[in-house]
């Protein structure tokens, strides 16, 4: 199963600004306009006050490995020639938390703490994948 297709995402009504603007190759965020956080799942609600109401804004894209594993096995069969990979979540400077694979990035470069910049793959003529690289 070599030529197995890459599992992608699905953009829904809730997510669409995320993917559109990833798509442009702008990492963008939902922030509350009632109490100012960040959040990233896109979600209805703010999980600090509750609010529905928020704004799509621009992120900096910068941030840092906060945690990571590195794959030694395939989860999927498109990711079998790819191994071994390593998988971050990486902390925005605006203090949410987003989980990437760093593509291009050997296990023995990557240390928590580590400053990362974020990259997009254009993955069709409707989708990019917002992706992390080292920064330094």
């Amino acid at each position: 199963m070599a030529d197995a297709a890459r599992p992608l995402p699905r953009p829904t009504a809730q997510t669409a600004p995320f993917w559109e603007a990833a798509r442009r190759h702008e990492l963008v965020l939902q922030r509350c306009t009632g109490c100012g956080r960040w959040r990233h799942y896109p979600q209805p609600l703010c999980p600090a006050c509750h609010s529905a109401q928020h704004e799509w804004a621009r992120a900096s894209g910068r941030g840092a490995i906060y945690s990571y594993c590195v794959a030694h096995r395939a989860f999927h069969p498109w990711w079998r020639d790819r191994v071994p990979y390593v998988i971050a979540t990486i902390e925005l400077d605006e203090g949410v938390r987003m989980l990437c694979d760093l593509p291009g990035v050997a296990p023995a470069e990557v240390r928590i703490g580590r400053r990362v910049e974020v990259c997009f793959e254009d993955v069709g003529a409707e989708l990019s994948l917002p992706r992390f690289r080292i920064a330094d």
